[in-house]
C-alpha cells in the first residue's frame, strides 16, 4: 500500500481540478456546490462517533479533510488564499485563544477547569468580533446552522452577558407558559407555527440550563425511538405481519412490551 502524506492529498486535489487532465465532475464544482457534501460528511463523522465505529471514523475524517482541501484548492485557483493559509489561520487562533497554555506568561492566565477555559474562549471571541467591527454578542452565529443548534448558540451567547434565567425553574415556567399558549390556539390558527417555535425554543433553554446540548439529547431520543420501533417490527414479523398490516392498538401494545423488556 502506498503511504501518502498531506502534500500528496494536495497534489491529488490539484490533479483532479486540472483543466486539461482532471476529472470533469471535480472541475465543475464551486464553493457553493460542494457545501451539501461538506455537511453530509460532517454528519457521517458524527454518526460514526455515535456508533463508536472508529474504523469508519478514520475514513469519514479523511472525507471531511478532503472537503477542506477542495475549498482551499478552489480558493487558490481564484487567487484568494491557499491551504497553508488555512493552517496558519487555525494555528494562530488556537494559540491566541489558549493563553493559559501558549502565552510566555501562561501563569498569568491560569485556569482551574474546562468551564473557565470556555469562558475565556468566549471572552476572546467577543474581543475579536469587536476588533472586526462586529459589536453584537449575536454576530458570527451562522444563519445556516441547524435551527436547534442555532437556538442553543443564541441562548448561550445571551447567557454569557447575563440575559438568562437565574435557574432552571424559570426556564420551566416559560415552557409551561408556551404550552398554554399553544393549547389555546385552534389547529388551523396561522399563529400555531410561531407559537410551536416559541415552545421549542423555550425547551432548548431548559436543556441548556441542565448543561446538556439539544442536538445530542435529540439524537439520543431518535436512537431510542428507532431501536424500539425496529423491535416492534421484529415482534410483528414473528406474527407474520408488517406494520402496514397492523394497527395502532396492536403496535402500541408491542411498543409497551418492548419498553418493559428494555428496563
Amino acid at each position: 500500500m502506498t503511504s501518502y502524506q498531506m502534500d500528496d492529498l494536495l497534489a491529488i486535489m490539484a490533479r483532479l481540478r486540472d483543466p486539461e487532465q482532471g476529472c470533469p465532475w471535480d472541475i465543475k464544482q464551486t464553493f457553493r456546490s460542494i457545501v451539501p457534501y461538506t455537511l453530509e460528511e460532517a454528519y457521517e463523522v458524527a454518526d460514526a462517533i455515535e456508533r463508536q465505529s472508529y474504523d469508519e471514523l478514520k475514513d469519514e475524517l479523511g472525507d471531511l479533510l478532503f472537503q477542506t482541501v477542495f475549498y482551499a484548492r478552489i480558493a487558490e485557483e481564484e487567487g484568494r488564499f491557499q491551504f497553508k493559509d488555512c493552517v496558519q489561520a487555525i494555528c494562530d487562533k488556537l494559540v491566541r485563544r489558549h493563553p493559559h497554555v501558549f502565552a510566555e506568561s501562561a501563569g498569568n492566565h491560569s485556569v482551574e477547569n474546562a468551564e473557565q477555559v470556555l469562558q475565556n474562549w468566549e471572552a476572546l471571541k467577543s474581543e475579536e468580533r469587536k476588533a472586526s467591527g462586529k459589536h453584537s454578542v449575536l454576530d458570527n452565529i451562522p444563519a445556516a446552522m441547524p435551527a436547534l443548534s442555532r437556538a442553543y448558540k443564541l441562548q448561550k451567547r445571551c447567557a454569557n452577558v447575563g440575559f438568562d434565567w437565574s435557574d432552571v425553574a424559570g426556564a420551566w415556567d416559560k415552557v409551561k407558559e408556551e404550552v398554554a399558549e399553544v393549547e389555546e390556539l385552534p389547529a388551523d390558527s396561522p399563529a400555531l407555527a410561531e407559537e410551536l417555535g416559541d415552545l421549542l425554543f423555550a425547551l432548548v433553554n431548559v436543556i441548556r440550563k441542565h448543561k446538556l446540548e439539544p442536538e445530542g439529547v435529540l439524537r439520543q431520543a431518535n436512537s431510542k425511538f428507532e431501536r424500539r420501533f425496529r423491535a416492534v417490527e421484529a415482534e410483528l414479523a414473528k406474527l407474520g405481519k408488517a406494520p402496514q398490516q397492523s394497527d395502532l392498538i396492536e403496535m402500541d401494545a408491542l411498543w409497551e412490551k418492548v419498553k418493559r423488556q428494555a428496563r
